[in-house]
Protein backbone atom coordinates (compact mmCIF):
# COMPACT_ATOMS: atom_id res chain seq x y z
CA UNK A 1 0.00 0.00 0.00
CA UNK A 2 2.54 2.10 0.45
CA UNK A 3 4.53 2.10 -2.60
CA UNK A 4 1.08 2.84 -4.40
CA UNK A 5 0.04 5.85 -2.25
CA UNK A 6 3.90 7.06 -3.00
CA UNK A 7 3.34 6.58 -6.33
CA UNK A 8 0.06 8.16 -6.87
CA UNK A 9 1.25 11.16 -4.56
CA UNK A 10 4.42 11.61 -7.10
CA UNK A 11 1.59 11.66 -9.39
CA UNK A 12 -0.20 14.42 -8.14
CA UNK A 13 3.09 16.85 -7.73
CA UNK A 14 4.56 16.08 -11.10
CA UNK A 15 1.44 16.86 -12.96
CA UNK A 16 -0.56 19.61 -13.07
CA UNK A 17 -3.46 18.02 -11.31
CA UNK A 18 -2.49 18.41 -7.92
CA UNK A 19 -1.13 21.78 -8.16
CA UNK A 20 -4.50 23.09 -10.03
CA UNK A 21 -6.43 21.58 -7.28
CA UNK A 22 -4.67 23.03 -4.94
CA UNK A 23 -4.75 26.61 -6.27
CA UNK A 24 -8.50 26.72 -7.29
CA UNK A 25 -9.12 25.38 -3.57
CA UNK A 26 -6.82 28.07 -2.39
CA UNK A 27 -8.59 31.10 -4.36
CA UNK A 28 -11.96 30.05 -3.69
CA UNK A 29 -11.38 29.61 0.37
CA UNK A 30 -9.54 32.73 0.35
CA UNK A 31 -12.34 34.21 -1.52
CA UNK A 32 -15.03 33.21 0.81
CA UNK A 33 -12.43 34.02 4.21
CA UNK A 34 -12.37 37.72 2.76
CA UNK A 35 -15.85 38.44 1.97
CA UNK A 36 -17.50 36.39 4.81
CA UNK A 37 -14.97 36.76 7.65
CA UNK A 38 -12.57 40.00 6.97
CA UNK A 39 -14.95 42.11 5.81
CA UNK A 40 -18.01 41.57 8.19
CA UNK A 41 -14.97 41.64 11.01
CA UNK A 42 -16.09 38.33 12.24
CA UNK A 43 -14.11 35.50 13.92
CA UNK A 44 -16.87 33.09 12.99
CA UNK A 45 -15.98 30.91 10.26
CA UNK A 46 -18.87 28.74 9.51
CA UNK A 47 -19.99 30.69 6.38
CA UNK A 48 -16.29 29.81 5.01
CA UNK A 49 -16.99 25.80 5.51
CA UNK A 50 -20.83 25.84 4.51
CA UNK A 51 -20.07 27.46 1.21
CA UNK A 52 -16.92 25.52 0.72
CA UNK A 53 -18.96 22.32 1.16
CA UNK A 54 -21.03 22.84 -1.93
CA UNK A 55 -17.73 23.41 -3.96
CA UNK A 56 -15.48 20.16 -2.64
CA UNK A 57 -18.73 18.34 -4.55
CA UNK A 58 -17.10 19.79 -7.83
CA UNK A 59 -13.42 19.42 -7.09
CA UNK A 60 -12.62 16.51 -5.51
CA UNK A 61 -13.39 15.14 -8.46
CA UNK A 62 -10.44 16.53 -9.90
CA UNK A 63 -8.53 14.64 -7.80
CA UNK A 64 -10.16 11.16 -8.66
CA UNK A 65 -11.03 10.98 -12.20
CA UNK A 66 -7.14 9.40 -13.36
CA UNK A 67 -6.89 6.79 -10.02
CA UNK A 68 -7.63 3.91 -11.81
CA UNK A 69 -9.28 5.23 -15.53
CA UNK A 70 -5.64 5.97 -16.27
CA UNK A 71 -4.54 2.78 -15.70
CA UNK A 72 -7.21 1.62 -18.28
CA UNK A 73 -6.10 4.10 -20.97
CA UNK A 74 -2.77 3.30 -20.28
CA UNK A 75 -2.84 -0.28 -20.46
CA UNK A 76 -0.73 -0.54 -17.45
CA UNK A 77 -3.72 -2.42 -15.18
CA UNK A 78 -2.55 -5.49 -15.78
CA UNK A 79 0.81 -4.91 -14.14
CA UNK A 80 -0.95 -3.13 -11.64
CA UNK A 81 -3.09 -6.79 -10.86
CA UNK A 82 -0.05 -8.83 -10.89
CA UNK A 83 1.30 -6.34 -8.51
CA UNK A 84 2.41 -8.11 -4.48
CA UNK A 85 0.18 -6.37 -3.04
CA UNK A 86 -3.87 -7.30 -2.51
CA UNK A 87 -6.30 -5.47 -3.96
CA UNK A 88 -7.94 -3.76 -0.72
CA UNK A 89 -3.96 -2.20 -0.68
CA UNK A 90 -4.50 -0.94 -3.71
CA UNK A 91 -7.28 0.56 -3.31
CA UNK A 92 -6.54 1.78 -0.16
CA UNK A 93 -3.23 3.74 -1.30
CA UNK A 94 -5.34 5.71 -4.44
CA UNK A 95 -7.46 6.18 -1.49
CA UNK A 96 -5.49 7.71 0.93
CA UNK A 97 -3.11 9.81 -1.70
CA UNK A 98 -6.62 11.59 -2.92
CA UNK A 99 -7.53 12.10 0.51
CA UNK A 100 -3.98 13.71 1.28
CA UNK A 101 -4.42 16.05 -1.26
CA UNK A 102 -7.44 17.43 -0.29
CA UNK A 103 -6.45 17.72 3.18
CA UNK A 104 -3.70 19.77 1.83
CA UNK A 105 -6.02 21.95 0.55
CA UNK A 106 -7.95 22.07 3.12
CA UNK A 107 -5.17 23.14 5.41
CA UNK A 108 -5.79 26.54 4.20
CA UNK A 109 -8.55 26.85 6.63
CA UNK A 110 -5.77 26.32 9.73
CA UNK A 111 -3.96 29.28 8.58
CA UNK A 112 -7.15 31.60 8.42
CA UNK A 113 -7.83 30.25 11.77
CA UNK A 114 -4.75 31.71 12.94
CA UNK A 115 -5.29 35.45 11.34
CA UNK A 116 -8.67 35.32 13.16
CA UNK A 117 -6.57 34.45 16.30
CA UNK A 118 -4.59 37.85 15.95
CA UNK A 119 -7.92 39.47 16.81
CA UNK A 120 -10.19 37.77 18.97
CA UNK A 121 -9.89 33.85 19.16
CA UNK A 122 -12.77 32.04 17.42
CA UNK A 123 -14.81 29.65 18.74
CA UNK A 124 -12.35 26.19 18.77
CA UNK A 125 -15.28 23.50 18.51
CA UNK A 126 -17.32 25.50 15.99
CA UNK A 127 -14.16 25.44 13.89
CA UNK A 128 -12.77 22.07 14.62
CA UNK A 129 -16.30 20.47 13.88
CA UNK A 130 -16.56 22.43 10.61
CA UNK A 131 -12.93 21.22 9.80
CA UNK A 132 -13.66 17.14 10.67
CA UNK A 133 -17.01 17.43 8.80
CA UNK A 134 -15.50 19.34 5.97
CA UNK A 135 -12.82 16.08 6.06
CA UNK A 136 -14.79 13.49 6.75
CA UNK A 137 -17.09 15.01 3.29
CA UNK A 138 -14.09 14.50 1.74
CA UNK A 139 -13.15 11.32 2.48
CA UNK A 140 -16.71 10.02 1.20
CA UNK A 141 -16.53 12.15 -2.36
CA UNK A 142 -12.42 10.44 -2.60
CA UNK A 143 -14.11 6.91 -2.36
CA UNK A 144 -17.44 7.56 -4.61
CA UNK A 145 -14.65 8.98 -6.98
CA UNK A 146 -12.44 6.49 -6.44
CA UNK A 147 -15.24 3.86 -7.45
CA UNK A 148 -16.38 5.46 -10.71
CA UNK A 149 -12.92 5.77 -11.53
CA UNK A 150 -12.25 2.18 -11.59
CA UNK A 151 -16.20 1.39 -13.84
CA UNK A 152 -14.03 3.26 -16.89
CA UNK A 153 -10.92 4.70 -18.80
CA UNK A 154 -12.68 7.89 -19.80
CA UNK A 155 -11.46 10.35 -17.21
CA UNK A 156 -14.39 12.82 -17.96
CA UNK A 157 -16.86 10.44 -17.59
CA UNK A 158 -15.36 9.45 -14.07
CA UNK A 159 -15.50 13.00 -13.17
CA UNK A 160 -19.35 13.57 -14.01
CA UNK A 161 -20.34 10.30 -12.63
CA UNK A 162 -18.74 11.32 -9.75
CA UNK A 163 -19.96 15.17 -9.36
CA UNK A 164 -23.41 13.51 -10.14
CA UNK A 165 -23.55 10.88 -7.12
CA UNK A 166 -22.05 13.73 -4.86
CA UNK A 167 -24.79 15.85 -5.79
CA UNK A 168 -27.53 13.81 -5.79
CA UNK A 169 -26.69 12.72 -1.93
CA UNK A 170 -25.80 16.46 -1.09
CA UNK A 171 -29.60 17.62 -2.26
CA UNK A 172 -31.40 14.57 -1.56
CA UNK A 173 -33.17 15.49 1.19
CA UNK A 174 -34.89 18.38 -0.96
CA UNK A 175 -37.12 16.13 -2.58
CA UNK A 176 -38.56 15.09 0.27
CA UNK A 177 -41.11 17.93 0.31
CA UNK A 178 -42.82 16.46 -2.91
CA UNK A 179 -42.86 12.72 -1.14
CA UNK A 180 -45.93 11.84 0.81
CA UNK A 181 -44.07 8.39 1.87
CA UNK A 182 -42.68 8.64 5.29
CA UNK A 183 -40.20 5.59 5.33
CA UNK A 184 -39.47 7.23 1.76
CA UNK A 185 -38.76 10.60 3.14
CA UNK A 186 -36.85 9.33 6.23
CA UNK A 187 -34.45 7.01 3.82
CA UNK A 188 -33.95 10.22 1.89
CA UNK A 189 -33.18 12.33 4.54
CA UNK A 190 -30.55 9.32 6.23
CA UNK A 191 -28.81 9.59 3.46
CA UNK A 192 -28.43 13.76 2.66
CA UNK A 193 -24.99 14.61 3.40
CA UNK A 194 -25.89 17.86 4.70
CA UNK A 195 -28.01 16.44 6.88
CA UNK A 196 -25.45 14.62 8.68
CA UNK A 197 -23.00 17.54 8.18
CA UNK A 198 -25.35 20.00 9.89
CA UNK A 199 -24.23 19.57 13.31
CA UNK A 200 -20.70 19.58 12.47
CA UNK A 201 -21.33 22.98 11.82
CA UNK A 202 -22.11 23.82 15.49
CA UNK A 203 -19.49 22.35 16.97
CA UNK A 204 -21.73 19.07 18.04
CA UNK A 205 -20.17 15.54 17.49
CA UNK A 206 -22.62 13.20 16.83
CA UNK A 207 -21.77 9.78 16.73
CA UNK A 208 -24.38 8.69 14.51
CA UNK A 209 -22.96 11.48 11.38
CA UNK A 210 -19.55 10.07 11.94
CA UNK A 211 -20.42 6.65 11.93
CA UNK A 212 -22.49 7.54 8.43
CA UNK A 213 -19.49 9.65 6.67
CA UNK A 214 -17.17 6.26 7.50
CA UNK A 215 -19.49 3.60 6.69
CA UNK A 216 -20.01 5.85 3.50
CA UNK A 217 -16.81 6.15 2.59
CA UNK A 218 -15.96 2.26 3.61
CA UNK A 219 -18.91 0.79 1.43
CA UNK A 220 -17.56 2.65 -1.86
CA UNK A 221 -14.09 1.66 -1.21
CA UNK A 222 -15.25 -2.25 -0.28
CA UNK A 223 -17.48 -2.11 -4.25
CA UNK A 224 -14.03 -0.93 -5.68
CA UNK A 225 -12.06 -3.71 -4.44
CA UNK A 226 -15.07 -6.25 -5.62
CA UNK A 227 -15.32 -4.23 -8.64
CA UNK A 228 -10.91 -5.11 -9.63
CA UNK A 229 -11.42 -8.64 -8.29
CA UNK A 230 -14.23 -9.12 -10.75
CA UNK A 231 -12.27 -7.34 -13.64
CA UNK A 232 -9.18 -9.91 -12.95
CA UNK A 233 -11.25 -13.18 -13.21
CA UNK A 234 -12.97 -11.73 -15.99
Amino acid sequence: MTAIYKREMRSYLTSPVGYVFLAVFFAISGYYFFATSLVSNTTDMSYVFSNLFSIVIFLVPMLTMRLFSEERKQKTEQALFTAPVGFPSIVMGKFLASLSMYTLGMGITLAYFLVMCLFQVPDLAVFCGNFLGLFLLGAVLCAIGTYISSLTENQVIAAVGSLAIGMLLLFINSFTPVISITLVMEIMDGLSFYQHYLDFTRGLLNLSDLTFFVSITALFLFLTVRHLERRRVS
